[in-house]
């Protein structure tokens, strides 16, 4: 768990003092998905698509305002002085990557409300008219959509480097010591994203959009896996011992079955195959993208915990 304290009037969190639970993999699954949505939402807005009024970027706003409570949810109860965690915003320490986070976060739900405003929900809007003209005005100025897709990008891609930063920036853990852990937990943010709008989408041209999209998050998701393995591999014994726990260790086959194959692989193909036209479109990749996702940040954060300096 991780524990709060109030030394020199800011908390601080050591993640290295308590074994993480489920809730950190879960929190860290959420802030990328959200973080991909919101990138997303911005490429629509920039590219005309919300001219369509099926268009999935009046969707997703509202998905991912929930989505990212769910994920703050997760990350409150795994936190050791629950009654403190305000402290967080009492400061701004720039060493410690959770006070950056805490921040992010923080501008994360202005950028996904200002999204919401563009496209109401129905029950809203016939509650409050009024809403529902601001709506339509907001949307027939160019200005104020550039503006929120810009920011919506902006904030969306440092909450996805944050969720990878988080780990890297923890010395204690050889597995997490890399600098490619916030670039593979962004590109595997706006993967998992893909996936899901790729199943909420309901124009098919927009399917369509997605599965390519996704089909590119995959592949350079792959790539950065790679790497990473290398970079360890190539580094210290101790590097090398904890690209072990993965490759053929005790997260070997989680990591291999879970995250490559049936996260990464076969929804690949399967995709591409969807997209060449030589099967339909089918939910079953996108279910299989998100559950890889899931499952690498379980696996990189179980895994690292169990990497150590001392050879014991």
């Amino acid at each position: 768990m991780i524990e709060l304290t109030t030394t020199r009037a800011n908390p601080m969190i050591d993640p290295t003092m308590h074994v993480w639970g489920w809730e950190i993999p879960v929190y860290l699954f959420l802030g990328g998905l959200v973080a991909g949505m919101m990138i997303l939402v911005g490429y629509l807005y920039f590219s005309g698509r919300h001219q369509n009024r099926d268009c999935a970027c009046f969707v997703i706003p509202g998905l991912g305002l929930l989505l990212l409570t769910l994920g703050m949810g997760a990350l409150f109860l795994d936190l050791e002085h629950k009654p403190y965690f305000w402290r967080l915003y009492a400061t701004f320490e720039p060493a410690s990557p959770m006070s950056w986070g805490a921040w992010i976060l923080l501008l994360v739900y202005p950028a996904l409300l200002a999204a919401l405003l563009l496209r109401l929900p129905a029950p809203i809007t016939r509650r409050f008219p009024g809403l529902a003209e601001l709506s339509d005005r907001l949307l027939g100025e160019p200005i104020w959509l550039r503006a929120v897709g810009a920011a919506n990008v902006a904030v969306g891609s440092l909450l996805g480097l944050y969720t990878g930063v988080l780990l890297s920036a923890l010395g204690a853990r050889p597995l997490w010591s890399s600098a490619l852990l916030g670039p593979l937990f962004l590109v595997s943010g706006l993967s998992t994203a893909a996936a899901l709008v790729h199943m909420l989408a309901r124009h098919p041209e927009e399917r369509v959009l997605f599965a390519r999209a996704d089909n590119v998050f995959l592949g350079t998701e792959l790539l950065l896996l790679a790497l990473f393995l290398v970079g360890l591999l190539s580094a210290t014994e101790v590097h090398a011992r904890a690209a072990h726990l993965l490759l053929d260790g005790a997260w070997g086959a989680l990591f291999w079955v879970g995250v490559v194959a049936l996260g990464i692989v076969i929804p690949l193909g399967v995709q591409i195959a969807a997209v060449r036209h030589k099967i339909q479109h089918t939910p079953v990749a996108p279910l299989l993208v998100l559950a890889g996702g899931l499952a690498l940040r379980f696996v990189l954060v179980a895994a690292g915990q169990a990497s150590h300096w001392s050879p014991l």
